[in-house]
């Protein structure tokens, strides 16, 4: 990691009130440096190639601690491994059925009609959808 992305990411973590330890830098380094799509084991192998003592009990901990600090969102796909997605922003998933892969859809690219109805008197907070493909093409992280 070089010196100009470790300074931003210790500066992501503080703005979360995270303190910036060597693991969570290291899990960092891997989600929060560009959009990814990744499992928690897939983190794991990635972040041990820069702290190879990380433990996967930490890294479980760290992705936990980044979801309620909402630098990331939990994506439970079809029962499979939740896959953790490092662009928060409000957007929707692609999700190959067969390869696993994840990708990014814009939420101006899709419209779902008739939420506020369904919702009746509760607090929209948002809403996630997943569209299930065959055939996606792109250099998304596969979560099988």
């Amino acid at each position: 990691m070089n010196v100009l992305n470790a300074s931003h990411l210790q500066q992501r973590l503080h703005e979360a009130s995270i303190l910036p330890t060597l693991q969570r830098m290291a899990v960092a380094s891997v989600l929060l440096g560009r959009p990814v799509h990744m499992t928690a084991e897939q983190v794991l192998d990635a972040a041990r190639r820069q702290l190879p003592s990380l433990s996967r009990a930490t890294v479980y901990a760290v992705l936990q601690l980044f979801v309620r600090s909402r630098l990331l969102k939990e994506l439970p796909i079809d029962g499979a491994s939740t896959v953790y997605d490092s662009n928060t922003e409000p957007h929707h998933h692609l999700y190959d059925i067969d390869t696993g892969a994840v990708a990014d859809l814009s939420a101006t690219q899709l419209q779902v009609l008739g939420v506020p109805e369904a919702v009746g008197g509760m607090q929209l907070v948002g809403v996630d959808v997943i569209v299930r493909v065959r055939g996606l093409v792109q250099d998304s992280v596969s979560m099988r």
